[in-house]
């Protein structure tokens, strides 16, 4: 955890602090620098003002949140008396932090407002990040199998609302779908794209992806597919059990014929879709959640013992399989288009 000191103790030091907090989760903000304290608080948001003489250790960077035209001459004073790094949180660089601040916050509405809301799941007992990483204001982290702990590791659930939290043993990251289906795909919200990744896979996409994604009308963004030899059998082999496999078929001939007539076809190929990971317009969104859920709760009414009876994955696994069908078999009346997976360590 980076040790940060803010220089300034009016509106735009505080306007900083919050956004830092919110935002950058590898900084800690330990107090706020004055020149003097005359007409200062002694506290703002809990923190300390006190000031230069105080701060001992040199070697904290100290951000100099004040107008502009007196960051230069601040600047030089911390300078000369040691501070090694001293940063002036210019009027643009200030305009950007606050666009993401209230972005991220929803506060207030910004001229240039997101068209996407991506959930990155997150399970209380995954392993931690050993690196810090800058989120895009875009995706929010959310609680897995949440009704199955006390333990709360993000802001959001998958607990509230019309859920399936405490199939997650079984569902993986799908509960998080389910929950997306029911609360957010509903909302008129502003955004454009719903979709879903997990806490350290991430898809290759950028703010500048996310402006072209509407130009070109894109329907669906997917990682590019893995290559399986001699074919997609080989990762089910792996992964789930032939009845169970056999049980997910039955399901598709009775809910979905025309699904399982190409079934053969799409699974006789090398390439499939991992992770449950997607980005899509919220109707093609809401179209594949009511396509897909049906079906895994058929298979787990068909499977032996039945899905309420274990806690082995493998309705998260069988749901690779369906997403790679579902949009194989879309690859001509949906726009899709595919870019990279990032994983973060």
């Amino acid at each position: 955890m980076q040790e940060i000191i803010i220089f300034g103790a009016k509106s735009i030091a505080l306007g900083a602090y919050l956004a830092i907090k919110e935002l950058y989760c590898g900084y800690r903000v330990i107090g706020f620098m004055v020149s003097s304290m005359r007409g200062n608080s002694d506290v703002v948001c809990g923190l300390p003002v006190q000031e230069i003489s105080h701060y001992k250790d040199k070697t904290i960077p100290v951000l100099v949140a004040i107008p502009e035209e007196a960051q230069e001459r601040v600047a030089d004073t911390l300078k000369r008396q040691g501070f090694e790094k001293v940063i002036c949180l210019t009027s643009r660089k200030e305009a950007e932090l606050m666009s993401r601040y209230y972005n991220k916050t929803g506060k207030f509405r910004g001229i240039r407002e997101s068209i996407i809301d991506v959930y990155a799941a997150k399970f209380h007992r995954d392993r931690p990040l050993r690196n810090s990483y800058t989120l895009p204001d875009w995706v929010k982290m959310i609680q897995v199998g949440a009704a199955l702990t006390q333990e709360r590791v993000a802001d959001l659930t998958d607990d509230t609302g019309e859920n399936i939290s405490g199939k997650n043993v079984n569902y993986c990251e799908l509960t998080a779908l389910y929950w997306i289906w029911k609360n957010r795909l509903c909302e008129d919200d502003g955004a454009e794209y719903c979709g879903l990744f997990h806490y350290r896979r991430f898809l290759d996409i950028s703010d500048e992806d996310v402006a072209r994604m509407k130009q070109n009308k894109v329907d669906v963004i997917l990682p590019y597919p893995m290559i399986h030899e001699p074919d997609i059998r080989e990762h089910h082999d792996r992964y789930v059990r032939e009845d169970d496999w056999m049980a997910m078929r039955q399901a598709l001939r009775e809910l979905q014929p025309s699904y399982a007539e190409t079934y053969d076809r799409i699974f006789g190929q090398q390439y499939m879709y991992h992770y449950n990971m997607l980005i899509a317009r919220k109707e093609v969104l809401r179209e594949y959640c009511q396509w897909l859920f049906p079906i895994l709760e058929r298979t787990e009414e068909l499977s032996r013992p039945k899905g309420c009876e274990r806690a082995d994955r493998y309705i998260g696994y069988l749901g690779e399989n369906l997403l790679t069908l579902y949009f194989m078999y879309h690859q001509e009346s949906l726009n899709i288009v595919h870019t990279g997976r990032i994983m973060l360590t």
